[in-house]
């Protein structure tokens, strides 16, 4: 495994996102580190050794900068590990010759995902959880969660299940192997297998995947792919807090220069370079900001440091979602 940089993959594995970074790392063949967190709060080995109070899974990190959000982490990763250094592509091109359609393969990893998730959440056995995890859940939902108002909306939302998956049967019916009629899976791919392998371990869904056989076939061979790929790579090492923020701290960060700073971009948000800045998610779990130093922007990411009881890391925000805002003027 290579030593610089290395790769830390933050996760608990019954966070159906964890596994669509797990399936991306594989996708791509990156060596990488896990560090097993709690499914509910608190998270010292994030909050207090990396200083981030930002409280959605997973985080990754490479060298001593720290991605948040899978569709910046998938970015990031893109970028990072290209096909010119001998990693496979997420974005594979079509089986005619065509240039992939990467734009709309972002958009729609990004935001149908989005929509699905939240039916799917919403099918979960939320009368059979403790109290402490539903508790756990409405902080970070930010909204009022009724058990007992979810269980009588399941049917309601079982429907609403129904004619999404309806959307993948129809684009699979014309025999596509992969869901845009690519060489091999990619982003698109695995962003909704994550999403229809999770949900089919619900309870009561097996008659709504009986309706979509194209569907399920797609999803079998996918998880199919995926274990052949999983045998054929060594398993991520694991590491604890601790030990994984020692080896971030000590490691370099890439250049700001690499990000920039679009002062155009910062002036709109009434912002400037190396401002004290807080960064939330504008749906859930956005009275969880972090807090730091801005000192990159452009129209995909903001970079902010913060100081983590360790040291000192470069932490890295999506724009899309994401809500930015000053905090002070104040300089870590």
């Amino acid at each position: 495994m290579p030593a610089s940089p290395p790769v830390i993959l933050y996760r608990y594995d019954a966070s159906p996102y964890s596994h669509r970074v797990d399936n991306t790392l594989l996708l791509k063949g990156i060596p990488h580190f896990q560090v097993d967190v709690s499914p509910t709060l608190p998270r010292p080995e994030i909050t207090d050794v990396l200083g981030i109070t930002y409280r959605r899974i997973p985080i990754l990190a490479i060298g001593n900068d720290i991605y948040c959000d899978t569709s910046l982490i998938v970015s990031a990763l893109e970028r990072l590990f290209p096909t010119s250094a001998g990693y496979p592509t997420l974005y594979p091109r079509r089986k005619d010759g065509g240039n992939p359609d990467t734009g709309l393969v972002k958009a729609f990893s990004k935001y149908y995902v989005d929509e699905l998730f939240g039916i799917g959440a919403s099918l979960l056995p939320w009368t059979k959880f403790p109290a402490a995890f539903v508790e756990d859940r409405k902080s970070f939902m930010s909204a009022p969660l009724d058990v007992k108002v979810m269980e009588a909306n399941r049917p309601r939302n079982m429907s609403k299940f129904a004619a999404h998956l309806v959307l993948v049967e129809e684009q699979l019916r014309d025999g596509r192997e992969w869901l845009f009629d690519t060489e091999s899976p990619g982003l698109a791919d695995l962003t909704v297998h994550f999403y229809l392998a999770w949900v089919s371990k619900f309870p009561g869904v097996k008659s709504i995947y009986d309706t979509a056989p194209v569907a399920c076939q797609w999803l079998s061979r996918l998880s199919a792919w995926i274990e052949k790929k999983k045998n054929g790579q060594a398993a991520p090492r694991k590491l604890q807090g601790r030990d994984a923020g020692d080896l971030i701290a000590t490691s370099s960060h890439e250049p700001l220069s690499a990000a920039g700073f679009n002062t155009m971009e910062a002036d709109r948000l009434g912002l400037k370079e190396n401002d004290i800045v807080t960064v939330a998610p504008e749906d859930t779990a956005r009275n969880f900001p972090t807090s730091g130093k801005l000192v990159a922007l452009n129209v995909e990411e903001v970079i902010i440091q913060v100081q983590g009881q360790i040291g000192i890391f470069h932490v890295h925000f999506p724009r899309l979602g994401f809500d930015i805002r000053p905090a002070g003027k104040a300089s870590l």
